[in-house]
C-alpha cells in the first residue's frame, strides 16, 4: 500500500493515480493523513478489501505532495548508523544508536524551495520509518509489526550552529524551517522484497554525492525501535530518520555545502524521490 498527502487529504496511490480515502471510505477515515496513524490497523484491513469501483482517481502532480506525516508528535533520529559515514567524519562505531531530535516544525513537503540560512547547510539522505503502533518495550523481532511504513527524508543539517561551542547542537542545527523534508509518498512494509535491504541515494546538481544500502546500517530499523520504545513509548505518527551513508559535504575536503540554485535529488528504492532547490533566505521587510 502506498499513501500520500495530496493539497492535505489523505490518499491512497496506485500507479501515479491517488484515490481520496474520505471519499473512498465513505467518510470511515476522515482527510486528515496525520489522523489515520491512531486508526492503523484499521485503515490497514479496510484498504486491503476496498473497491476500485468507487470513484475516478487524480493524477497526481509532484508539487501537490505534502509531507505524507505532516505533524508527528515525535521525530528522532540517528547519527553515525553507517560505517562508512562514522568513518569519513573520524568517529568509532557507537556501540548503541546515537539518538537526537529534529523539532516536528522542520518537517516539509517531498518537493519544493529549500531556504538556506547560511552557507554551511549539509545534506544527508534517509530512508524514515513512519511508526503505527503504540510501541513501548517492543523487541526487535516484533518490531516490524509496529511499522506503518517507511518514506525517504533528508535530515539537513546547518554545521556551524550544529558544532557551535561549548557543546553540539544537534536538534536545532537540524530544525530549521524546511530542514526534515519527507516523501513523496508512505510504503508499507509489505511492499518491499526486503525492507531491511534498501538502495538509498542522493544527488547534487545531477552529480551522485551519496549511494548505499540499508543492509548497511549499523543498527537496523527493528533493532532502532527496540532501543527507543525501551526508553520512550513511540507514538502512532512518529518519525525515525535511520541514519545517513557517507558522502555528505562536511566530510569532504574541502568541505561542499549547498549553494543558491542547487537542486538536491533524495532517492529511495521502491519508494520514490524528493526536490528540494536551494535558495537564500528571504529578508523580512
Amino acid at each position: 500500500m502506498r499513501v500520500a498527502n495530496l493539497n492535505g487529504r489523505l490518499v491512497l496511490v496506485e500507479a501515479e493515480v491517488a484515490f481520496d480515502v474520505a471519499t473512498w471510505s465513505n467518510g470511515r477515515f476522515g482527510p486528515d493523513p496525520q489522523g489515520v496513524f491512531a486508526h492503523w490497523d484499521e485503515f490497514r484491513r479496510w484498504a486491503g478489501t476496498a473497491s476500485e469501483g468507487s470513484g475516478p482517481g487524480v493524477k497526481i502532480v509532484d508539487d501537490d505532495l505534502g509531507a505524507p506525516v505532516p505533524r508527528p508528535a515525535q521525530v528522532f533520529a540517528i547519527a553515525l548508523n553507517y560505517r562508512q559515514h562514522a568513518d569519513e567524519l573520524g568517529y568509532g562505531l557507537p556501540a548503541s544508536p546515537a539518538t537526537f531530535t529534529k523539532f516536528p516544525a522542520c518537517i516539509a513537503p517531498p518537493n519544493g524551495a529549500l531556504e538556506l540560512p547560511s552557507g554551511m547547510v549539509d545534506w544527508e539522505v534517509e530512508v524514515v520509518a513512519v511508526i503505527g503502533r503504540h510501541a513501548h518495550h517492543v523487541p526487535a523481532a516484533d518490531a516490524w509489526s509496529y511499522i506503518a511504513g517507511l518514506t525517504v527524508g533528508q535530515d539537513l543539517s546547518e554545521r556551524e550552529v550544529q558544532f557551535r561551542p561549548p557543546l553540539p547542537q544537534f536538534s536545532l542545527a537540524k530544525s530549521f524551517p524546511g530542514f526534515g523534508p519527507i516523501g513523496p509518498v508512505l510504503v508499507t512494509p509489505d511492499e518491499f522484497h526486503d525492507p531491511d535491504d534498501l538502495e538509498l541515494s542522493c544527488t547534487l546538481n545531477g552529480e551522485t554525492v551519496q549511494r548505499s544500502r540499508t543492509s548497511d546500517l549499523i543498527f537496523p530499523i527493528p533493532v532502532l525501535v527496540e532501543a527507543l520504545s525501551g526508553i520512550v513509548p513511540l507514538l502512532p505518527g512518529d518519525l525515525i530518520f535511520t541514519g545517513t551513508p557517507s558522502g555528505v559535504g562536511s566530510g569532504r575536503k574541502p568541505p561542499r555545502y549547498l549553494v543558491s540554485g542547487d537542486v538536491l535529488v533524495s532517492a529511495v528504492e521502491g519508494i520514490g524521490t524528493m526536490s528540494q532547490v536551494a535558495i537564500e533566505t528571504r529578508k523580512d521587510g
